[in-house]
């Protein structure tokens, strides 16, 4: 398919899972990229937030991350100081961060990514926890 999709992805996390399986199910070969695993540059994360229409406070992972205890969360902490705490800490970035021909979004709720791709999964589509998103006429539900 001549379609490029690219996620930056966790495995451990169930949004970034079910955002796979949904680009998988459309039937795309996507480039997946364990941020965890390979980190993140300060060039690659501007240039996705820009893309993104993100700053890197937007971007910041709060909840089951250490954001807090690291005092990320505080009103006076500057973006280049988040930024700078991304770089050394990649699990600081919310995820997935999508990009394709029609865009880069961060993919909370999972189903913003089928705004991103040219075709739909096949329906009936589901999340991990059960939520229906694409029937088995192929409408789309969230």
């Amino acid at each position: 398919m001549s379609f490029p999709v690219v996620i930056h992805h966790n495995p451990d996390c169930g949004t970034s899972r079910n955002v796979l399986g949904m680009i998988r199910a459309a039937g795309y070969a996507p480039t997946v990229i364990d941020y965890l695993a390979e980190g993140w540059t300060r060039p690659q994360l501007l240039a996705l937030f820009a893309a993104a229409n993100l700053t890197p406070r937007q971007a910041l992972r709060i909840a089951r991350s250490p954001a807090g205890a690291m005092g990320l969360t505080a009103p006076d902490i500057t973006d280049e100081q988040v930024l700078t705490a991304m770089i050394a800490h990649p699990i600081l970035v919310n995820r997935p961060i999508v990009c394709t021909p029609k865009g880069v979004r961060l993919c909370r709720p999972s189903e913003l990514v089928l705004d991103l791709l040219h075709q739909m999964p096949p329906g009936p589509l589901a999340k991990e926890d059960g939520q229906l998103i694409i029937d088995s006429e192929g409408n789309r539900l969230v």
